[in-house]
């Protein structure tokens, strides 16, 4: 029987949440009497279905790593919905892509006591082949240069090698900037920093990265996870690799200027009067080292997350590569480190598949009087795959499902024929997008228009562009007829538009600027945070619990009405280019997309 306290409690929160949705989807102020941007209006905040389509591909279906099994069922699943919204729907392949199969991990300390560690293998790992590996786990020393490297090699063989840095806290630099005293501080920034330079990668004379000596002076690099020294600790017969790729951040250098943040000259250190005025000299009143802290905070120094580690790849085919936690990674360093003889068993459930069909799914509503030209939405459908890839991008992808959902019911005739990409292997270069930009020239002719979200769940804020003087005014003129729930500065979801006349550089970042690369008109959609870079890109934390569900229907909805403001617009975008210095050989500099695995070590 429920607890009369607890009923009442129930009764009070779900008062309280039916009246929170009728007051944040009341209808705004619209600038015109559009019916169709309305009926977008309504269609995606009144019957919005991002939180259920979410958790089908979030949930059950999972991260989408390039031509893994799991991005080929997720494919499956967008077409099926696609079309089962009468919307058609195709997979466009255009080259290959290394396939892989994850299973379970088990990654436990064996001696000298016992652990299970939190962690597990880096994409395209070997797997185990269904025993357990148990080997000692080394540091990998730092090396005056490759000859001593290759000598030291015998050394690594059968062991298990740990590759990066053991941080001297895992603790985020705002709880060191929030609560340590002035000195606690400064020898923690020192740690960090001492730490950093020992595992830098190592200059010459002049600087710049000495390519003879690279990563602790192996000659090897380690990129996104375990690069080509891995492979070269491989042929060496290591055992493994393990890595850690933490989250923390914000510790300021000591090294650098004088006093240094910090230190006693910096807003770390002492100070006899705060802004809340002197510390007590009996401690009564708060502490000016406190207050110095409380400041340093609100002006953004102090950064990282608790328990947050990036999940990346590894080009190794027989010894695995995992990575751990930045507290497990930290234990097992110090065992290694004061001899103690860490003992790790792998147990690794993967499996190599070999070159599979790399593609890009589509998604189509023709147009009825201009179907040579093109509005689309853009976003990346691949996925790392230590979480459920569900901000980086899923929640790009809900909102461009949601946004075509929308088009078909509210404007199932568009003017123009819009479209929409779902790309593969953003991740590794932007190569699905760039493989469409290659492979349809005659919608790269005919494109009005491309709206890319990839940045979280955030609602977007701002709408921009760059490279075409003329897409300013058009965007400025699309902006003027949105409601009033995306215009009215007194609004929390108010977004801005801006126009940088400024062409656009080499395509970096998201797929949006390889079509800015070719001189189309790309906007992009930026977003608030919600502590995007610190919790959930790249990391096993990215998962369906993350999504502002809120913040994604503003977006689905804001997607559909600028899509469809773009598609009626009686003037097709001029390809004229803003005033600037264009890179020389446009747009050949733009890259090629890769047809088969490149790796990048």
């Amino acid at each position: 029987m429920m607890h009369p306290i607890r009923r009442v409690a129930l009764a009070v929160l779900f008062a309280a949440g039916a009246a929170v949705p009728a007051a944040a989807q009341r209808t705004p102020a619209f600038p015109n009497d559009d019916q169709t941007l309305m009926r977008i209006w309504r269609l995606g905040m009144d019957s919005s279905q991002v939180q259920k389509l979410s958790q089908v591909l979030f949930d059950s279906i999972g991260p989408r790593l390039t031509a893994s099994p799991g991005f080929t069922a997720a494919s499956d699943w967008i077409q099926q919905t696609y079309r089962r919204w009468d919307i058609e729907a195709r997979r466009e392949a255009y080259g290959t892509w290394r396939g892989w199969r994850r299973g379970a991990s088990h990654i436990d300390l064996v001696a000298p006591r016992v652990r299970s560690l939190e962690g597990t293998m880096l994409a395209w790992s070997p797997g185990t082949q269904g025993r357990a590996i148990r080997a000692e786990a080394i540091v990998l020393p730092k090396f005056p240069d490759t000859t001593a490297f290759v000598n030291w090699l015998p050394e690594a063989r059968g062991k298990i090698v740990l590759v990066s840095p053991a941080w001297p806290t895992c603790r985020p630099s705002e709880d060191w900037i929030k609560w340590a005293t002035p000195e606690s501080k400064a020898r923690m920034d020192t740690a960090v920093a001492l730490m950093q330079q020992d595992w830098a990668v190592m200059t010459g004379a002049d600087g710049r990265p000495d390519s003879t000596r690279l990563y602790r002076g192996t000659g090897y690099s380690l990129a996104l996870g375990t690069g080509s020294l891995g492979t070269r600790l491989e042929r060496a017969g290591v055992a493994g690799v393990v890595s850690s790729r933490t989250k923390l951040s914000g510790f300021p250098n000591p090294f650098g200027s004088a006093g240094g943040r910090g230190g006693p000259a910096g807003p770390g250190g002492p100070r006899a009067n705060g802004p809340a005025g002197p510390a007590s000299a009996k401690g009564g009143g708060p502490a000016a080292s406190m207050a110095a802290a409380n400041e340093a905070l609100r002006s953004g120094q102090g950064s990282g997350g608790w328990g947050v580690t990036e999940i990346f790849e590894t080009y190794n085919t027989v010894a695995p590569a995992v990575t751990l936690s930045c507290e497990d990674y930290s234990l097992v360093y110090r065992l290694a480190e004061n001899r103690q003889k860490p003992m790790l068993e792998f147990r690794l459930d993967a499996e190599l598949l070999g070159e599979k069909p790399a593609f890009n799914t589509i998604g189509v509503i023709r147009g009825v009087e201009k179907p040579d030209e093109y509005v689309m939405l853009s976003a990346h459908f691949d996925s790392w795959d230590g979480g459920s890839g569900a901000t980086d991008n899923g929640t790009g992808t809900m909102m461009a499902m949601e946004a075509m959902r929308i088009l078909k019911l509210a404007y199932p005739r568009p003017k123009r024929t819009i479209m929409v990409g779902h790309w593969a292997s953003e991740e590794q270069g932007l190569n699905g997008s760039r493989a469409f930009t290659e492979d349809h020239p005659e919608v790269m002719k005919g494109l009005q228009a491309l709206f890319n979200q990839d940045n979280g769940t955030g609602r977007v804020q701002v709408l921009n562009g760059a490279g075409l003087s003329a897409m300013g005014m058009h965007l400025k003129a699309w902006y003027g007829k949105l409601p009033s729930f995306y215009t009215d500065s007194l609004s929390a979801n108010v977004v801005s538009w801006s126009f940088n006349d400024v062409p656009t550089g080499n395509p970096g970042g998201t797929d949006g600027a390889v079509f800015a690369c070719y001189g189309t008109p790309a906007f992009g959609m930026g977003a608030v945070p919600w502590n995007y870079g610190t919790y959930t890109w790249h990391t096993g934390r990215d998962t369906f619990d993350k999504v502002v569900f809120d913040d994604l229907k503003h977006n689905a909805t804001l997607a559909a009405m600028m899509i469809y403001l773009a598609s009626e617009d009686p003037e097709f975008i001029a390809r004229d280019k803003s005033p600037g210095t264009w890179p020389a050989d446009w747009p050949a500099n733009c890259g090629k997309a890769p047809r088969t695995t490149k790796p990048r070590l």
